[in-house]
C-alpha cells in the first residue's frame, strides 16, 4: 500500500507538477494545509516558488502549520523533502527582500547569487549537475536536474551539504540532516533523473 504523503499547500507551490510526479511514482498525494493532516502523513513534501520571504509569511500565515512540520518531522522521524523555496526555508534566515527568519531546520541563510562573472546568468536557470556528497544518503543519485532560482543556500556545516552543482563557483543543490532532504532543483522538471529521485524518497528509511 502506497504511504501518505501530505503535500503541503501554503499558496506558494509548483503544486500540480509535484503532486503529479509523485502520483507517477506510486505516492498516495494528500495535497494539504492542515496541520493535523500533516500529522497523520507518513511522508512530507514542502514545494516553494517565488521569494524567501513571500514563502516564509505564507507558511506562518497558516495557523498551527509550522508547528505540525516541527512535531512530525523534527520529533516524529517523517522522511521530509523541501523543493526550491521549500528548501531554502530550511535555513535559519533568507536575505531576499531583507531579513526574513526561516524554519531553522539547518544552519545557514540564503544568498543571492553572487555575480562573479558577466557570463554568469542570473536567475540560475536550466540544466546542470548534481553532484552528490560523500555522505548524502541513498535518495541523491549524479545526474543532471532543472535549476531555476536567483538565490542559494549557503550552509554553514559543511556535513550538511549533499550535493553540489557549478554556476560560476560552487553552489548547494541539497542539504540533508537525519530524516529531512532540500534540493535546490525541481525533480518534477528534472524528467527521468527527478522521477527517480522522488522514487527512491519513498522508498528512504532514514
Amino acid at each position: 500500500m502506497a504511504e501518505r504523503v501530505a503535500l503541503i499547500d501554503y499558496g506558494a507551490g509548483n503544486l500540480r507538477s509535484v503532486e503529479n510526479a509523485l502520483r507517477t511514482v506510486g505516492a498516495d498525494v494528500r495535497v494539504t494545509a492542515d496541520p493535523d493532516a500533516v500529522r497523520g502523513a507518513e511522508r512530507i513534501v514542502l514545494p516553494g516558488v517565488g521569494s524567501f520571504a513571500a514563502c516564509a509569511h505564507g507558511l506562518r500565515a497558516i495557523d498551527g502549520l509550522v508547528e505540525a512540520l516541527e512535531e512530525r518531522v523534527r520529533a516524529g522521524g517523517a522522511p521530509f523533502l523541501g523543493i526550491c523555496v521549500g528548501m531554502q526555508l530550511l535555513a535559519e534566515r533568507g536575505l531576499e527582500h531583507g531579513a526574513t527568519p526561516g524554519l531553522g531546520w539547518i544552519a545557514g541563510e540564503v544568498r543571492e547569487i553572487a555575480r562573479t562573472d558577466p557570463a554568469i546568468k542570473v536567475p540560475h536557470m536550466g540544466w546542470n549537475d548534481v553532484a552528490p556528497s560523500a555522505h548524502a544518503g541513498p535518495v541523491l543519485a549524479a545526474g543532471e536536474a532543472y535549476y531555476l532560482h536567483s538565490y542559494h543556500f549557503a550552509a554553514s556545516e559543511p556535513h550538511d551539504i549533499a550535493a553540489m552543482t557549478d554556476h560560476g563557483g560552487g553552489i548547494v543543490a541539497a542539504v540533508a540532516r537525519d530524516t529531512v532532504l532540500g534540493v535546490q532543483f525541481h525533480p518534477e522538471k528534472s524528467q527521468a533523473y527527478g522521477l527517480e529521485m522522488l522514487a527512491r524518497f519513498m522508498e528512504w528509511k532514514p
